[in-house]
C-alpha cells in the first residue's frame, strides 16, 4: 500500500506515530489506551480487543468468513489463520495456510479461499477435513519487478463469481508501472481469464461493490494525487495517475489514452477531466489530515438496523490515523458524488481491513510496519460495536441546485437550526499534477443565504452563494438537538460534480480568502543577513530517515552564535522543522499546529505563537533550505518538531545552546 527503495520507505498518507518493531502480540492491549477524544464516540460505538496468541503475528493483510462463522485472516507474513469462535473473549486460533507471498486481500467461496499474493490469485482448499489446506491453485498469474511496492490487492467476488484484483504501482522515485498491468484494477473469471478494467490506480489498497453493482475504489495523497479520495471505476476509466498508461497499447486495453496526454500543469483534477474525458473525478475527497491520510477497506451498511441509523452508507478505515470514516453517498444527474464525516476514531493499529460479524458488529483488522500509524500496536485484531445509543450527527447531506439539504439523526432545535449564523461553508480543492499531493488552493467561503427548517424538526435546506462544481465543500454547523445535546461531530465535507437539474442556481460570490502565513518574517530568513559579513558562526545540518524521524535527535550551537540551518528533506513525505522555546512549548506549538485545519497548507502548519523561535517551511520530499537564525542567548535545551499534523508525535529533537 505504500513505497519505499533500498534507504527509502514511503509511508503512504503523511501522518503517523512511532514505527515499532514487531513484538508478540501481547502487546495490542497494553500498547493502546483510548485517548481522550475518542470517549465521546465510545459512548456510542465500542472498541473491543480481540487477544491474540503471543506467539502469533497477526499483521492482517486480508479477512473473510467462512460459511461455518470461522474468520478466515491473512497476514502480511504469508499465513492464513481461521479464528474459530471469534464472538468469544478468547477465541481459538488455528493456522490454516502457510508460505503464500504477502496475501493483502481475502474472500471465501465455495469451501475455500481466495488471495492475491504478489505474484498471483490463488484458491486455498481443504480437500481432507483436517483443518488445513492442502490445495494451492493458481488461478492467474502477472508479472513482478521485484521492487518492494509491488502490492496486489484482493480479491472482491462479484455475483457471476468473477474476481477483481488490483495491483499498486512500484516506487522508483514516485510511482512507476515496472510491470505488465501495475496501477489498473483487473476482472479475472473463476477459470483464469483476465480483463483489465481500468487504470489510474496509485495505491489502490481499498475496492468494493455497492448494491447497485457499480465499482468504488480508495486512494492516497502521492504523486498525481492532492488528497485521499474514493472513485467510481467503469471499464475505460483513468483515475488519475498515468503511469499505468504505459501499457495502454496492449490490445486488451480498454482505453487508448497515453502519458503525453494527461497534462501536468497544477489545474484542478475536475478541470482536467473537460480535456481529458477518459478521467474520472473523485466521487468523494477525503481532505488530507483533516479526514484521513491513507485510506484503505471500506463496507457498506446492509446490517438492517444492527449498527446504528446508518443504513446504506459506507464506512471506510484509514490506515494512518487508525480510524473509521462515514460516507453519504448519492448520485446526481448519473454521476455518483457526496460526503465524508469523522466517525470513530482510537484504533488499536493502522486499520487496513474490516468484515461485519453476523451480529452487525465490525471486524477490524489491523497492521503498521513499514506503515506508520497513530496506534501504537504493530497489529491487532478488535471489534466495533453499536452500544445502541444514537448519536446526534450530520446523517445525510444531499446537494441541491441552491445548496445543500442537510438530515440528523436526531430533532434539531428549530430556533438555533433557522439562524444562519450556526453554518459556516469553506470550499476548496488541490492541484491535479505529478507532484506528491497538493496543498489546499482556491479556497472561497460560501455564503448561507437562507435557511428552511422542516416542520419534522430532522432537516434544513441551506441556501448557498458560492457554490462550485468539482470542488470541496466543508460545512461546519453549531446546531444542536432539540434536547440540547451537541452534535457529536459537526464537521462534513461534500464533493460536488454535479447539481440537480445540472446547472446551479445562486450567484458565486467573488470572496476567495486571501491567506498568508502570520508568523512573523524574522522566523524564518532563508538569506543571510548583510550584516553577517564574515558569514555564520555556525553550521549546522539536518536530515531524515524513514518512520518519521530526523536524522539527528540533538544539534549543538554556542550561545548568541550566527547559525545557518541547513534542513535537507530527504524522506517521500512534507517535513518542516520548527524550533521552540523550552519547557513545555514544543507540544503546545504541535497541537496549535494540529488546529490550524483549512489554514494548516498556507501557514505551512506553523502557529503564530511566541512559543515558535525559527522554522523553516514545509518541504517536499528530496528539497532543501537554509535558514538563517541568531541562537538565544540563554544556554539551555530548545526542542524542535515537525509540525506536519501527526508528525510531531516522532519527529522531535532537542537544539542544545551552552
Amino acid at each position: 500500500m505504500k513505497y519505499s527503495l533500498n534507504k527509502k520507505i514511503f509511508i503512504v498518507g503523511l501522518l503517523g506515530f512511532f514505527l515499532l518493531g514487531i513484538k508478540m502480540q501481547s502487546t495490542a492491549n497494553d500498547a493502546y489506551n483510548n485517548p481522550a477524544d475518542t470517549l465521546k464516540e465510545a459512548i456510542y460505538y465500542k472498541i473491543e480487543t480481540i487477544p491474540i496468541p503471543k506467539d502469533i503475528v497477526l499483521e492482517v493483510g486480508g479477512m473473510s468468513f467462512t460459511d461455518n462463522g470461522d474468520l478466515g485472516v491473512s497476514t502480511r507474513r504469508g499465513e492464513v489463520w481461521l479464528v474459530k469462535n471469534p464472538y468469544s473473549k478468547k477465541p481459538d486460533f488455528v493456522k490454516y495456510a502457510t508460505g503464500l507471498h504477502e496475501p493483502l486481500g481475502l474472500a471465501y467461496k465455495d469451501n475455500g479461499f481466495f488471495l492475491s499474493q504478489r505474484g498471483e490469485l490463488t484458491r486455498l482448499e481443504d480437500k481432507n477435513g483436517d483443518g488445513k489446506a492442502d490445495t494451492y491453485k493458481t488461478i492467474y498469474t502477472w508479472p513482478l519487478s521485484g521492487n518492494y511496492h509491488d502490492y496486489s490487492y484482493g480479491p472482491v467476488i462479484l455475483p457471476n463469481n468473477d474476481m477483481l484484483v488490483t495491483l499498486n504501482l512500484s516506487w522508483i522515485g514516485y510511482g512507476e508501472s515496472l510491470v505488465k498491468w501495475r496501477g489498473w484494477l483487473l476482472n479475472i473469471t473463476p477459470e483464469g481469464e483476465m480483463t483489465p478494467i481500468a487504470t489510474g490506480l496509485r495505491s489502490p489498497a481499498g475496492f468494493g461493490v455497492n448494491a447497485e453493482g457499480d465499482i468504488f475504489y480508495t486512494e492516497n495523497q502521492g504523486d498525481w494525487v492532492g488528497s485521499g479520495r474514493m472513485t467510481h471505476l467503469e471499464k475505460g476509466d483513468f483515475a488519475g495517475n498515468p503511469a499505468g498508461l504505459r501499457w495502454s497499447n496492449d490490445p486488451l486495453s480498454p482505453l487508448a489514452l497515453t502519458k503525453e496526454q494527461v497534462p501536468d500543469k497544477g489545474i484542478t483534477l475536475f478541470e482536467a477531466s473537460k480535456f481529458v474525458p477518459e478521467l474520472k473525478p473523485p466521487a468523494i475527497w477525503f481532505p488530507h489530515t483533516l479526514m484521513g491520510i491513507s485510506t484503505s477497506g471500506f463496507l457498506i451498511d446492509e446490517t438492517g438496523g444492527k449498527f446504528g441509523p446508518f443504513e446504506g452508507q459506507m464506512l471506510v478505515a484509514d490506515q494512518g490515523h487508525s480510524k473509521i470514516m462515514r460516507v453519504y453517498m448519492e448520485k446526481v444527474e448519473g454521476v455518483y458524488q457526496g460526503a465524508c464525516f469523522p466517525f470513530r476514531e482510537g484504533f488499536a493499529s493502522g486499520l487496513l481491513r474490516m468484515e461485519w460479524g453476523k451480529d452487525g458488529s465490525i471486524f477490524a483488522g489491523m497492521t503498521s510496519r513499514g506503515w506508520a500509524s497513530t496506534g501504537k500496536a504493530p497489529y491487532a485484531l478488535q471489534r466495533l460495536k453499536w452500544t445502541g445509543k444514537t448519536p446526534f450527527e450530520i446523517k445525510e447531506m444531499k446537494a441541491l441546485a441552491d445548496g445543500f439539504e442537510l438530515t440528523f439523526t436526531q430533532p434539531i432545535n428549530k430556533a438555533k437550526a433557522a439562524d444562519a449564523a450556526n453554518y459556516q461553508m469553506t470550499s476548496f480543492n488541490y492541484h491535479y499534477h505529478s507532484k506528491y499531493g497538493s496543498d489546499i488552493i482556491e479556497k472561497q467561503n460560501c455564503n448561507i443565504a437562507n435557511v428552511t427548517v422542516a416542520d419534522n424538526g430532522l432537516s434544513v435546506k441551506l441556501e448557498v452563494e458560492g457554490l462550485r462544481k468539482g470542488y470541496i465543500h466543508e460545512i461546519k454547523t453549531s446546531v444542536t438537538a432539540k434536547n440540547g445535546n451537541s452534535l457529536l461531530h459537526d464537521t462534513g465535507y461534500y464533493t460536488l460534480n454535479e447539481v440537480p437539474g445540472g446547472k446551479i442556481l445562486s450567484a458565486s460570490i467573488q470572496n476567495a480568502t486571501e491567506s498568508t502565513s502570520s508568523v512573523a518574517v524574522n522566523k524564518r530568513l532563508i538569506k543571510m543577513p548583510e550584516t553577517w559579513v564574515d558569514g555564520p558562526e555556525e553550521n549546522l545540518s539536518l536530515g531524515t530517515k524513514p518512520g518519521l524521524q530526523y536524522d539527528l535527535t540533538k544539534l549543538e550551537v554556542k550561545a548568541g552564535a550566527k547559525v545557518a540551518l541547513t534542513f535537507n528533506n530527504n524522506d517521500d513525505m512534507l517535513h518542516n522543522i520548527v524550533i521552540t522555546k523550552p519547557g513545555n512549548a514544543l507540544q503546545e506549538v504541535a497541537t496549535l499546529a494540529e488546529n490550524l485545519g483549512l489554514d494548516g497548507p498556507d501557514k505551512n502548519y506553523v502557529p503564530d505563537s511566541d512559543l515558535v523561535l525559527f522554522h523553516s517551511n514545509i518541504l517536499q520530499p528530496e528539497t532543501n533550505e537554509t535558514i538563517y537564525f541568531v541562537a538565544p542567548t540563554e544556554p539551555g535545551e530548545y526542542r524542535f518538531v515537525c509540525t506536519f499534523p501527526g508528525h510531531s508525535y516522532t519527529m522531535r529533537g532537542t537544539l542544545v545552546v551552552k
